[in-house]
């Protein structure tokens, strides 16, 4: 560990972020407070844990692979904590389950494709197409989410930015698309309160 660079370090604390801001999301899901959409997190698991096949694959860097790795693994423990808590998930809806199968569609066309290129920017939009569910709900219903976790996600995925040994699509397409998310993500949760500052 002594032994890591600057944008190595980088990387860990955002780790560290990520799974504070995951921590937050599982204790408020635990609590009955916060309601994830089981279509957008179990997609959000499975679409980055594709990407990191294919980043793999295409031999893209380690370490900023490593971060694409974790924007699957943790929502995958959201995605369990949701079934531990009687009322800890969102009610889905016919517009969650078809995003939640064009979604599933970008993965299956990713496993039809031979090109690890086009799979990163598959599996971005299939994960894309499983953010609307949530972004809807939090649009609407931002008391049923977590503000905080989004804004880790936000400021993990920043730290990352400076690693990026290349900037191609095979290094960054997950990353600019992981902040544009989380950015509307924040937004949706925040925005009434937004309002109520700037009319004051």
């Amino acid at each position: 560990m002594l032994g890591l660079s600057f944008v190595h370090w980088l990387v860990v604390l955002s780790a560290l972020i990520g799974f504070g801001g995951t921590y937050a999301y599982i204790r408020d899901t635990l609590s009955g407070k916060t309601k994830p959409n089981r279509v957008t997190w179990s997609m959000w698991a499975l679409a980055p844990l594709v990407g990191t096949a294919a980043a793999l694959d295409s031999g893209a860097d380690l370490w900023v692979t490593a971060r694409i790795f974790l924007a699957g693994f943790l929502p995958l423990l959201v995605l369990l904590a949701s079934f531990a808590h009687r009322e800890g998930y969102w009610k889905l809806t016919r517009f969650d389950v078809a995003c939640g199968s064009l979604s599933l569609m970008a993965l299956i066309v990713w496993a039809a494709v031979d090109s690890p290129r086009t799979a990163i920017l598959l599996a971005a939009t299939g994960d894309g197409v499983a953010s609307l569910p949530t972004l809807r709900k939090a649009w609407r219903h931002p008391e049923t989410e977590t503000g905080i976790t989004y804004l880790a996600g936000f400021l993990s995925v920043l730290l990352v930015i400076p690693s990026i040994p290349e900037w191609n699509i095979e290094n960054s397409a997950f990353q600019v698309y992981l902040l544009i998310a989380n950015s509307l993500l924040l937004l949706a949760v925040y925005r009434k309160r937004l309002n109520g500052n700037l009319w004051r």
